[in-house]
């Protein structure tokens, strides 16, 4: 410990335990607190010191161009190369203070702190480290001026409490904060003493005194004067109190206050050693000089101070001989020291001169380079704007290119997914008839078995004993009801008797259907002979008869569809009489017979009374003569009422009526008659039925003919199938079939069978199959499994309660609805 005398009654307690610490800055300042802190501490053996530096932090980098650009707006690397290259910078900058300890052979630790808040900042490594003594350096106005307060109050106000802190100013101590308080001690530094011993501090001067001859030779300059004894030498500052050391380029040339302070040096040092030969001169010039032109009086001497204040106020060791000369006012300069004056201050504007001259040239060579620089960087920036035009040029090409790119990727892509739905869709439909040929082969049974046999307790149970809920209709022959046999939807055709006439049209009907098959024929799934039941595929849509009249209130077929359906019957006719190895005859050929799928697709149906002719007569005009009439009033051949000889030419005639009831939707009675006198009155559109559409009018005119030609009396005017009705029916097909293309893309189709949830009936939201094989909505199967663990279609135990998701009728469902939109 150390006791510093302060002149109070409580010395100042300095503790010797740690590193002094040094606050520099790059003033002039920072090189008195160095010197004052080796000459107080120094001495004591203390020979550990720290030279604390507080910069900036780096937030932003200089561009060529003069301006600055922030640190988060440049890359990691030259941010990172920036904020080295200012660490550096502050390293050298900092090795002239640190080559002063260097040359004492005191060791100190050079500590560069980045922070914007300097007090803080130090007082922060200080309490980090437990610094106990802080060395810093004050301007020569004090601890305090007429603006805020200063840096150094600053760092005395934040330093921890158990730090010491000296404030120095021009080399000597002004106020001390001890530790332990929050005081400030400021006294003449006359009254302060060191118990320690070494210390050369002069209480009478300004400057710094020290017994090394080699401190502080970086940043002052030696002076040798008579004054001077032992090794005590003066140096004073190159530069003065508010110089900056930020820039390190070379000084060629001394400041022009420096060459003044220089040569009015030159001229005190001359003055001070011939004062006393001068003064008692008896030279008669001299006196004459004196008497006549004036004396160097202390008025003259006084104007001498005043044009050069700098000299007096920078040389207090010759006070004592100003004071002498401005005290006698009748003492007189020698002329020889005004001329030798003049000498100096022509010199010294002669080297002012030069150095403005020097500085001219060196300026208008860095204009110069300057303007080279600038042109070069102009012409550089140039050929960036045109280089940056054409990137902006080719860089839009290949937006432009880029936008057709993708426009054309979105549509092929839109494409892909139109035929990948399609093709699912196709899947779909191949899968689902794969699996509905499946099973009409295996309800067919094997190859050789000519029909399915059921067995009657399964179509009771199939029809809910046969309920009144699932009857399709009822004839003069049997009742038909919809059922579901072996998971498949069908329709019972059950007869009323089993005896007699019966009996013989059902094993007909039975003969016939078990041997032929016909696109256009109504399929017979099986039968139960025991109890005189046939089983048919189910038509959704009903009869022919039903759809052209509309009952309950289904929709009017469209004219294009007729069309068709003519076609289609005429078809599954001409098969029929054409058949081998007998020839068929229906006999029963009306609406009522012909039935329609979901897709209005015609079958004919009910060839209970349809008849083999003998081989005999196997040619499609013979005849055959039968004693029963069967049929239906208006559909039979009038030859085959007069005579009860059929032949082909018989179904022709049904087959007329058929056609004019497609047109007009009107009953068979007296119909050919009024069509008859349409055609001839010119009023057949009249006579159409107006729900069917806008008919073109010639094609429906020639149609019309065909029917009134099959309806002729006599068979042999009747039109052959083969020859004139299947041909011209053929190409009303053609026709029918454009239309139905247009029509179906202006207006909302119905949706496919399959689309259809058998639980909701209606289209399906989310497709799964059960493990009953069948499709259902997820939602309505998951409600209905709640309650039951039977099929909804088979009513039979299901296996498992596992629903597969149906993604491809899913996507063909999809598809659909998007082009109802």
């Amino acid at each position: 410990m150390e006791m510093l005398e302060t002149g109070d009654e409580h010395p100042i307690i300095i503790p010797t335990s740690s590193a002094v610490v040094v606050a520099v800055t790059v003033s002039r300042r920072s090189v008195y607190a160095i010197g004052w802190a080796l000459q107080k501490f120094g001495p004591e053996g203390r020979n550990k010191f720290k030279m604390l530096h507080v910069r900036p932090c780096v937030t932003s980098i200089p561009t060529p161009m003069g301006n600055y650009i922030s640190l988060s707006q440049v890359r990691a690397e030259v941010a990172d190369a920036y904020k080295m290259e200012v660490e550096a910078k502050a390293r050298r900058m900092l090795a002239p203070f640190e080559q002063i300890f260097i040359e004492r052979k005191v060791a100190v630790d050079v500590v560069v702190i980045e922070a914007d808040e300097i007090a803080e900042a130090i007082a922060a490594e200080i309490a980090k480290h437990s610094n106990t003594e802080l060395v810093i350096g004050a301007s020569a106005s004090g601890m305090f001026s007429r603006k805020s307060k200063n840096l150094a109050s600053r760092i005395s106000e934040c330093a921890p409490s158990c730090c010491t802190v000296y404030v120095i100013s021009k080399g000597k101590l002004t106020t001390v904060r001890p530790s332990g308080t929050d005081k400030l001690i400021k006294y003449n530094n006359s009254d302060v003493k060191s118990s320690s011993s070494g210390s050369n501090k002069d209480e009478n001067s300004d400057t710094l005194s020290t017994s090394d001859n080699n401190v502080g030779t970086i940043f002052y300059e030696r002076t040798d004067t008579s004054s001077s004894s032992g090794s005590d030498l003066n140096y004073s500052l190159q530069t003065d109190q508010e110089a900056s050391m930020d820039s390190y380029s070379p000084i060629k040339y001394p400041t022009i206050d420096v060459q003044r302070f220089q040569a009015l040096s030159t001229i005190n040092q001359a003055l001070h050693n011939t004062k006393p030969s001068l003064r008692h001169s008896g030279d008669p010039s001299v006196n004459e000089r004196r008497d006549g032109r004036g004396s160097y009086s202390s008025d003259r001497y006084r104007s001498f101070q005043t044009d050069f204040p700098s000299w007096y106020s920078d040389q207090p060791a010759s006070s004592d001989e100003q004071q002498k000369l401005s005290s006698s006012d009748d003492q007189q300069v020698d002329i020889n020291f005004e001329l030798e004056r003049l000498r100096v201050e022509i010199r010294h504007v002669r080297g002012m001169f030069a150095v403005a001259q020097s500085e001219t040239i060196n300026a208008s060579r860095q204009l110069k380079t300057l303007t080279k620089r600038r042109i070069e960087e102009s012409a550089k920036l140039g050929e960036i704007n045109l280089r940056e035009e054409k990137a902006r040029e080719l860089a839009s090409e290949e937006k432009e290119k880029h936008e057709a790119a993708k426009k054309e990727l979105e549509l092929v892509m839109e494409r892909t997914k139109n035929e990948s739905l399609r093709r699912k869709d196709a899947e779909s439909k191949a899968a689902r008839d794969t699996n509905e040929k499946q099973k009409f082969e295996k309800a067919l049974g094997d190859p050789g078995d000519k029909y399915m046999k059921y067995k009657w307790e399964d179509i009771v149970s199939a029809t809910s004993s046969f309920s009144e809920n699932l009857k399709l209709g009822a004839g003069a022959f049997g009742t038909v009801y919809k059922c579901n046999l072996q998971n498949i939807t069908a329709a019972v055709k059950v007869l009323h008797s089993n005896e007699g006439q019966r009996n013989k049209e059902f094993q007909q009907e039975l003969e016939i259907l078990s041997k032929i098959r016909h696109p256009h024929l109504l399929l017979l799934l099986g039968a139960c002979p025991e109890k005189g039941c046939l089983v048919y595929e189910y038509m959704e849509n009903g009869n022919l008869e039903d759809r052209l009249f509309q009952k309950n209130n289904t929709p009017p077929m469209p004219w294009f569809d007729r069309y068709r359906v003519a076609w289609e019957v005429a078809s599954a006719l001409l098969f029929l009489h054409t058949s081998k190895p007998t020839p068929i005859i229906h006999r029963d050929l009306k609406p009522a017979n012909i039935l329609l799928d979901h897709n209005f697709v015609s079958k004919i149906g009910d060839v209970g009374l349809s008849t083999w002719l003998p081989s005999v007569t196997s040619s499609v005009s013979a005849t055959y003569t039968e004693t029963d009439l069967v049929g239906t009033l208006c559909y039979i051949d009038p030859e085959y009422q007069r005579s009860g000889s059929i032949s082909p030419k018989s179904d022709v005639y049904a087959f007329g009526m058929v056609i004019l009831q497609l047109l007009t939707a009107k009953p068979a009675l007296a119909l050919a008659y009024n069509v008859e006198t349409a055609l001839e009155d010119g009023n057949l559109a009249e006579l159409l039925d107006p729900k069917a559409g806008n008919w073109p009018i010639e094609e429906t005119r020639e149609l019309a003919l065909l029917g009134m030609n099959c309806v002729e009396l006599s068979s042999c005017d009747r039109p052959d199938l083969e020859t004139t009705v299947l041909p011209f029916l053929e190409k009303l097909k053609g026709i029918a079939d454009k239309a139905n293309r247009k029509f179906s893309h202006s207006v909302q189709s119905a949706p496919a069978n399959h689309f259809i949830c058998p639980i909701l009936q209606d289209v399906m939201e989310n497709p799964c199959v059960a493990s009953d094989g069948y499709t259902y909505d997820r939602k309505a199967i998951e409600n209905w499994l709640a309650e039951n663990d039977k099929s909804p279609m088979t009513n039979m135990a299901l296996p498992d309660m596992n629903l597969t998701p149906n993604y491809s009728l899913l996507a063909a469902i999809m598809e659909w609805k998007s082009k109802l939109q």
